[in-house]
């Protein structure tokens, strides 16, 4: 499940340091996209999770969708989305999303998903048509898909590189002594295994974020980046964990700028093509740029 979901939270004990209060969007393209949003009732992650970073998306011509319905099969520590048995499935969905997109004429989309581990290919045959119908109705779109694990089955993976989205991205979400804890049907070595076998089967740009302040160490996030330039990913996103509720996982800490921009400094003399490092960042910030 992607981290932009985590955005619309309740705020912890502490209360937020002051680097993470967000300016409310403004800007003639957010109201105009707004405006169509309302009107032809469009669902983006971008709305429904009070993405901090909307405004300035927005205003960029980049937009997230979740396809698959909103509820997931899997219960992580961390994520806001509801967990249960999840709807059947829309076969209609893929036209929806193209549409949306094309409605509010967006130049960059970034589509995610719910995990949905009730279904025999596991949502990816609905991940591809999505991507089809996206290419015939907006041709000129760029796309990244930020996928599930597809329980790391090749066959499921191939149907996102057969439709070849200029970005794909799986999220590691934390470090590997906090998988279990955070991710709890999801493993560290088979997220870094569905990342190397992208990039192994002609992705050209693959991606991947963390989330910080569940207690993880500096040596452990920097193991974790290491871990995912051996996997030859291109892109990494680091941000700022928050408590969708009472019933998640603790923030055990607030990570500085400072040390934010520490992380982006070591990210790039890896050798990542792109680091994203601060409080906000989610999943799809400045997605658009990691295309160039």
């Amino acid at each position: 499940m992607s981290t932009d979901t985590l955005t619309s939270v309740a705020p912890p004990k502490k209360g937020k340091p002051k680097w993470l209060r967000v300016k409310l969007p403004t800007g003639k393209k957010y109201t105009e996209l707004r405006g169509l949003v309302d009107k032809y009732n469009l669902h983006t992650i971008c709305t429904s999770g009070s993405c901090p970073n909307m405004g300035e998306c927005w205003g960029e011509g980049t937009a997230t969708f979740m396809i698959l319905g909103n509820v997931c099969t899997r219960s992580c520590g961390f994520c806001g989305v509801k967990t249960g048995r999840p709807e059947t499935v829309d076969w209609e969905e893929p036209e929806k999303v193209a549409r949306s997109i094309r409605i509010m004429k967006i130049k960059h989309a970034v589509i995610t998903s719910v995990d949905r581990d009730d279904l025999k290919d596991m949502g990816s045959i609905i991940w591809a048509e999505t991507v089809k119908a996206i290419r015939r109705m907006n041709p000129e779109t760029t796309l990244e898909t930020l996928i599930p694990d597809f329980q790391g089955v090749e066959r499921n993976i191939d149907r996102i590189v057969a439709v070849s989205p200029e970005v794909v991205s799986h999220n590691m979400e934390t470090v590997r002594r906090l998988t279990r804890e955070v991710r709890i049907q999801a493993k560290y070595d088979r997220s870094l295994e569905v990342l190397k076998y992208l990039k192994q089967q002609g992705i050209r740009r693959t991606k991947s974020g963390i989330m910080l302040g569940l207690g993880e160490q500096e040596e452990e996030v920097i193991e974790t980046l290491h871990d995912l330039r051996a996997a030859d990913v291109d892109i990494v996103t680091i941000g700022q964990y928050l408590q969708p509720s009472k019933k998640h996982l603790p923030v055990k800490q607030f990570i500085t700028p400072d040390q934010f921009k520490r992380y982006e400094e070591i990210g790039k003399d890896l050798g990542f093509r792109h680091v994203e490092s601060g409080a906000l960042v989610r999943s799809s910030y400045k997605a658009h740029k990691h295309i160039e």
